[in-house]
């Protein structure tokens, strides 16, 4: 896919801090319960730590209890991108930003208690958080 913001890896290592490259640029996840967005509970929306793409807005997020922010769905269905992870001896479905490619985290079909039944289950070093927005 083509995204509307397109950098380097070198490029990228400049602008993000080391652990949000290994997460935003190389799929690497963080350990649960550390990220900074966990226990965000302000209304407003969450945006790609990378390129500040909104992604997901306060009134989606609900807790999983799985130890990562997550949503029931994203700001709109094309913010997103949906791709098919083999990695790590699962099949799993990775959620990537929609206009710079970054990985945000994974999505499952394991939350029966929301409108859509769906987890993005994020990283919180790949989102940044505006406050009333």
């Amino acid at each position: 896919m083509t995204y509307d913001v397109t950098k380097t890896d070198q490029e990228w290592a400049l602008e993000l801090n080391p652990q949000e490259f290994a997460v935003l640029r190389q799929a690497g996840t963080e350990r649960a319960w550390t990220g900074e967005l966990l226990d965000e509970k302000r209304a407003g929306v969450y945006r790609c730590r990378a390129c500040s793409a909104e992604l997901f807005r306060s009134d989606a997020k609900f807790d999983s209890h799985c130890g990562w922010p997550s949503f029931y769905t994203p700001l709109a269905g094309d913010s997103v991108e949906l791709i098919e992870d083999r990695s790590h001896g699962m099949v799993r479905t990775e959620v990537r930003c929609a206009r710079c490619g970054s990985h945000l985290g994974h999505v499952f079909a394991d939350a029966p208690q929301t409108p859509t039944g769906d987890r993005f289950c994020m990283n919180s070093v790949s989102l940044t958080f505006e406050a009333g927005a």
